[in-house]
């Protein structure tokens, strides 16, 4: 966004953004495990509005205002009128492509970030400097990756130290390749960019009063503000899409989650963050992938079953304290010495966080699980490899149902990547319809075996509350 929007938005804007969502959805929310902040989409989402806007002459936040106010008016309506019960019809089709397209994004902004190292400062040292950070991301993705795998996968040392590489490794690669730039020798040479950073709570454009507050009301226009509304809609379907399915995954079936969800308080809690971010000039935060899915990961109590050789969850330990106190320490790092040291972050290690976080999440990802079914040596394949209903499934329902995956992804994709992101939201609500319309498309006993719902039980049940409650009035 730093760049999309001519300095709009920057370190402090995001720092201040996940900051609250961690604070207010920790204290404050039904379901405290997804993490908020701010995600791909809305990135993409706010640098959009920026192109489409700006050449017009109307004031950027001023209007971004407008639409995260339009937003919360809407968010209120829907969690008012339990609209989150249809969410009770995302299966793990929708979750799963999400999911995949969240990380290949993240892929794609690491390599953004290293295209970019080539166009900075002189071009002999832009060149250098270029080639430098590309190694220096890839060295890091690379151990991050093993470190990762290392104790998720392998049957090396006890699971306890195991457990160590997998939750460290990362923040340990970013430490540590921060300070190898400084190691001398040849790296003495070669000028690595930086995270650039602003003055310690102070908003990133010079433009902006100090004290945050966007005045809304100054350089609009009645029609400026009734044009926010369409894009207000769009963010509020982007919003009820992205975070519920964040919110979902990180409570999905496969955790022994023993506290209820609460998706319509939520949701209005989100469109009161929403409002509040759109005053403060700052990107609206909701719950993200793959962090959100990753903080229940690392709250699952892993025991090993020796007499077969795989871990299982025992037991999730909710709780809030984790996402508040992430929150509260990301509020800190906007004061005057931490934000010198975010400073110091190379933008290529930046490049390869970026790669760990989507190669660690995508592994265990359906699609990619499914790619990886199909490629390997039938004669190699071993039960215990792949999920049970894998083999089970007829393989030509098995392939129609993963190219309707990479079709949704494609599309998802591609959207993205053209003027048309504005209109992102809308291709996701599109394919969550599609997947409604597979009991019509496969057999009832191939559609068991390929897909389900996203979420258990317990949590179906809550979203079958407004329905029921329908009925029994009538």
């Amino acid at each position: 966004m730093f760049d999309h929007t001519n300095n709009s938005y920057g370190v402090n804007e995001v720092l201040m953004s996940s900051a609250m969502g961690g604070i207010v959805f920790g204290l404050f929310a039904g379901a405290p495990l997804c993490i908020v902040g701010v995600t791909g989409p809305i990135s993409i989402f706010n640098y959009t509005v920026y192109e489409l806007i700006v050449p017009r002459g109307i004031p950027y936040f001023q209007f971004m205002c407008w639409i995260c106010l339009w937003s919360m008016l809407l968010h209120f309506t829907i969690a008012l009128t339990n609209l989150v019960s249809y969410m009770r019809y995302i299966t793990k089709f929708s979750c799963d492509v999400f999911g995949f397209f969240i990380n290949i994004v993240y892929i794609q902004k690491g390599i953004q970030i290293l295209v970019h190292q080539f166009s900075l400062g002189d071009p002999s040292d832009s060149t250098a400097s270029g080639f430098a950070s590309i190694t220096l991301a890839l060295v890091m993705a690379l151990f991050g990756c093993f470190a990762y795998f290392f104790g998720d996968k392998t049957l090396y040392l006890k699971p306890r130290i195991r457990t160590i590489f997998r939750d460290y490794g990362t923040p340990l690669c970013v430490i540590f390749f921060t300070g190898f730039i400084h190691f001398g020798g040849q790296l003495s040479n070669v000028s690595f960019a930086t995270l650039p950073v602003g003055t310690a709570f102070h908003p990133t454009s010079s433009g902006r009063p100090k004290d945050w507050f966007i005045r809304f009301w100054e350089g609009v226009t009645v029609a400026d503000v009734f044009l926010a509304l369409p894009f207000g809609v769009l963010l509020t379907a982007l919003f009820y899409y992205d975070h519920n399915i964040s919110s979902l995954m990180c409570q999905s079936s496969k955790y022994p989650l023993k506290k209820p969800s609460s998706f319509h308080y939520d949701f209005l809690l989100l469109g009161i963050t929403t409002g509040i971010a759109g005053m403060l000039g700052i990107p609206a935060p909701n719950g993200l992938i793959p962090q959100a899915p990753l903080h229940t990961e690392s709250l699952c109590v892993i025991k090993h079953d020796y007499s077969t050789g795989n871990d299982r969850i025992a037991r999730v330990v909710e709780q809030r304290l984790s996402n508040t106190f992430q929150g509260i320490l990301t509020l800190c790092l906007m004061t005057k010495p931490l934000l010198h040291v975010l400073g110091l972050i190379p933008q290529a290690v930046l490049a390869g966080l970026f790669w760990i976080m989507s190669i660690t999440a995508i592994d265990h990802l359906d699609v990619t699980q499914r790619l990886r079914f199909l490629c390997t040596d039938p004669d190699s394949l071993k039960l215990t490899h792949f999920p049970a209903n894998f083999y089970k499934a007829d393989r030509k329902w098995f392939m129609i149902y993963l190219l309707f995956e990479l079709i949704a992804f494609a599309f998802e994709f591609g959207i993205t990547c053209t003027k048309g992101a504005i209109g992102f939201p809308g291709v996701l609500i599109f394919f969550m319809g599609v997947a409604m319309l597979f009991p019509r498309i496969f057999p009832k006993d191939q559609l068991r075996l390929l897909d389900e719902p996203a979420a258990d039980e317990l949590i179906l049940k809550s979203l079958r509350v407004h329905e029921r409650s329908k009925k029994t009035i009538e």
